[in-house]
């Protein structure tokens, strides 16, 4: 028994040590460069660790937001190597300049996706997300035209008919409405605009919803389930999703939408009805013989299309009224331009949009301020060099090695002072004249970047302006926060975590009915 301990001791010395010589190896091939280490890896799975702030040991959860542009201050430069020890002795490149990341993103074949990082989202099938090379350019063409004028038309009426519904029938006649934290509005909101935009399937705010025959929960409940427990399905294996009851209702969710979805596409092709402006349907009629996708590649893209704009889309929208109820001169603003465009009686329609400039204005601040995805991973796919200049305009030019991972920064890249001026101040006129297109990422860029850019913007102005144009919206006042200062009530409100996509913590609002 002595004999097996000394074995182990020294099993685990050796191991360590040749962690501690790599590791330093590692150092070492960066020590010309502006550097971090750490113990463990600062990039978990969506992009901080889960580890609390200890100095050498990890930088903390949510820190890419947290630091902004602060780890590049501190380095005097505007990219860092990131290097850790554990799970793996690597380096990682961190980048917050605009030239630097411009050059990334447009080199797909240079700088690909990881996409093994994202395996675990494709348990309804094969997607958009989850591949790269031909597949994704298959995908991707496929994809495209589903993201039509039409559909973007149809984004517009059905998200200003839920809103109409929540107005008249939910809040009816109440002069004011409050509403403990606005992510319960905006969640639901995206929840049906995308069902109705990409299933052609409508949602009302009522609960009482009948069963359909042979389901055991509603559309809506399922497709609720599959876009908020995604977690639990992708990272659990199908053995313990029946452990609690939780996880059992999970699993129901996720296997009654499939079956919803199946539903739809089986009804579709059965009747030839792919002539509506969803996406589902339009993604059915972009498929040919050459091109088909299966029914599994079906659900999976669409599903996606469904993760992908109903979070982002929802913490967004909550973003974006939090900050117009703490600056109430931009939302007059706001307001002050819907009434100029409204004739007595009119409704807005689509084709009004691009008159909405301060709408768009703010919400491509709150973008800014508030990007959804707080870091993108990329990997140098070979030997390359990446090019920039100093404030100065001095030339750099960085080597960097095949097989480095590659963090491009959005927060980091959205608050440098170098292409933003006061960056921390809610500023939407920034948007109104020349602003550094290269220094903006919200939706990524180059050929990977969002597809439903348009979607998103479409939903977000439609609801901006329906909400701005009926209620003034205020901070709801609570005794227990009395004697705060605006700087402490700023940051309570929007006080956010980092799960899949930047989350708000809580959002209190009060809406008043405009005469």
């Amino acid at each position: 028994m002595e004999n097996m301990y000394i074995l182990l001791a020294s099993a685990s010395s050796i191991f360590i040590a040749q962690i501690i010589w790599i590791f330093r190896k590692r150092r070492r091939e960066v020590q010309s460069h502006p550097n971090e280490w750490t113990l463990f890896s600062p990039l978990g799975l969506f992009g901080s660790s889960i580890l609390p702030k200890i100095k050498y040991i990890s930088p903390g959860v949510n820190w890419p937001f947290i630091n902004k542009h602060d780890i590049f201050a501190r380095s005097g430069a505007d990219y860092c190597f990131s290097t850790y020890a554990v799970p793996s002795p690597r380096n990682n490149l961190l980048l917050g300049d605009a030239a630097m990341i411009k050059e990334v993103v447009n080199s797909r074949t240079v700088f690909p996706k990881p996409v093994e990082l994202y395996v675990f989202l494709s348990f309804f099938g094969k997607n958009i997300v989850v591949s790269e090379g031909e597949e994704w350019k298959i995908y991707r063409k496929i994809a495209a035209p589903a993201f039509s004028e039409r559909n973007n038309k149809l984004v517009w009426d059905e998200t200003s008919r839920i809103l109409h519904e929540l107005f008249e029938e939910v809040w009816g006649e109440k002069e004011v409405v409050t509403v403990n934290h606005f992510l319960d509005i905006t969640l639901p909101l995206a929840l049906s605009a995308i069902s109705s935009a990409g299933f052609g399937k409508r949602m009302t705010w009522d609960e009482n919803e009948a069963l359909p025959l042979g389901h055991i929960m509603t559309f809506k409940q399922s497709l609720h389930i599959a876009c908020t427990q995604f977690i639990s399905k992708a990272l659990l294996p199908s053995w313990a999703m029946g452990l609690t009851s939780k996880l059992r209702n999970t699993r129901n969710g996720f296997n009654e939408l499939r079956s919803y979805m199946k539903e739809i596409i089986s009804e579709r092709q059965s009747t030839g009805a792919i002539r509506a402006n969803d996406l589902l349907s339009n993604l059915l009629a972009a498929t040919d013989e050459d091109s088909r996708l299966s029914e599994d590649e079906l659900i999976g893209n669409t599903y996606m299309f469904l993760l992908a704009g109903h979070e982002t889309t929802a913490h967004t929208l909550a973003f974006a009224f939090a900050l117009l109820a703490l600056y109430p001169e931009e939302q007059d603003k706001v307001h002050q331009q819907i009434n100029s465009l409204l004739t007595e009686g009119a409704s807005l329609s689509y084709e009004d949009m691009p008159k909405f400039t301060y709408s768009m204005a703010v919400l491509y601040e709150t973008l800014r301020m508030f990007p959804a995805v707080i870091y993108i991973p990329k990997v140098a796919a070979e030997d390359t060099v990446l090019r920039s200049t100093t404030e100065n305009g001095d030339p750099i030019s960085l080597s960097v090695p095949k097989g480095t991972s590659i963090a491009l920064l959005t927060p980091a890249l959205h608050y440098n002072p170098r292409y933003w001026e006061d960056p921390h101040n809610f500023k939407p006129e920034r948007f109104l004249k020349d602003w550094p297109r290269d220094a903006f990422l919200p939706f990524s860029g180059g050929p990977r970047a969002c597809i439903g850019r348009k979607f998103a913007e479409v939903e977000s102005i439609a609801a901006i302006t329906a909400f701005i144009s009926q209620y003034k919206v205020t901070i709801k006042e609570e005794p227990q926060f009395a004697h705060e200062t605006f700087k402490q009530k700023k940051e309570r409100v929007l006080k956010t975590f980092n799960a899949l996509t930047l989350t708000p913590v809580r959002i209190p609002l009060v809406f008043t009915r405009r005469s």
